[in-house]
């Protein structure tokens, strides 16, 4: 009774999941490996990787052992990475490629390990060891498939990585500036520039470097500040080195001549302490 009250398109729509779901059943229960195999890149071809992979799955053990083996588990990684589980996926497609570095999907693999830790990759705020992983692994690519037509890409993603660590240390160092651990922001932003000497950062993270050199000086104990505060002009020289016309050319000279003074003055200071 209750089926009749039911409109025909949702009749038709229970029939065909049911049909569905009886076919997946058999394709699951059959012993025919090969109709498993056939079914399993079907569903695989048809987008539908939650059917596919638990039978890719199965075929690995029933398959071990045979040449057969080597395209089961080559569809088996790629489901995982269309599932988008990525951490799994470059597990699988390292092994694949190690396995079997002569195989014709052994080049795709090995792209693939890199290329599944980069949509790994977080925010740069965020633990960055996925970013490492990636950047190691695509880098290897491109060293041992100098001519392959993936380089390209693999050295695009490298620099959009090299951005992301660019930025989070960058923004640990300019942290340390804001928190007034200025003996930290030294050693952090010298640490960003000689890590990323392009930078796109580069002329803020020196006035910053000038900015806590020459504040860490002032708030040293005496016996520091004349080496301080010549860090400081060496910090001065080498930015207006590097950019002439800077932005922080204002705020720099201020600096410079505060700085110069206060050497000037702890000179005088060490003279009387001599004559007297």
């Amino acid at each position: 009774m209750f089926l009749k009250r039911l409109p025909i398109f949702l009749l038709v729509l229970i029939a065909a999941q049911l049909t569905s779901c009886d076919g997946y059943q058999k394709v699951l229960k059959s012993s025919d490996l090969e109709y498993k195999y056939e079914k399993a890149v079907e569903y695989y071809d048809d987008g539908k990787y939650a059917k596919s992979s638990p039978i890719f799955d199965e075929l690995l053990t029933l398959y071990r052992g045979t040449q057969k083996a080597k395209e089961v588990y080559y569809y088996y990684a790629m489901t995982q990475y269309q599932l988008q589980d990525y951490l799994v996926a470059a597990y699988h497609f390292k092994t694949f490629y190690q396995t079997f570095p002569n195989h014709q999907f052994a080049e795709e693999s090995a792209f693939m390990v890199g290329f599944c830790y980069s949509k790994e990759s977080p925010t740069y705020s965020l633990d960055q060891a996925n970013t490492y992983k990636a950047m190691n692994e695509l880098q290897l690519f491109v060293n041992t498939h100098r001519n392959s037509p993936r380089v390209q890409e693999c050295n695009a993603l490298i620099d959009e990585m090299r951005q992301k660590l660019e930025r989070k240390s960058f923004e640990i160092a300019k942290q340390y500036w804001h928190t007034e651990n200025y003996r930290a922001a030294v050693e952090a932003l010298a640490t960003t520039l000689n890590e990323f000497p392009d930078t796109r950062f580069r002329e803020e993270a020196m006035y910053l470097k000038l900015d806590s050199s020459f504040k860490l000086a002032k708030n040293s104990i005496v016996s520091l500040q004349a080496q301080r505060f010549k860090q400081t002009l060496t910090a001065y020289y080498d930015l207006i080195d590097a950019f002439p016309q800077s932005g922080y050319k204002k705020q720099a000279e201020r600096i410079f001549n505060e700085t110069k003074m206060l050497i000037a003055e702890l000179n005088t200071n060490e003279q009387k302490l001599t004559n007297s």
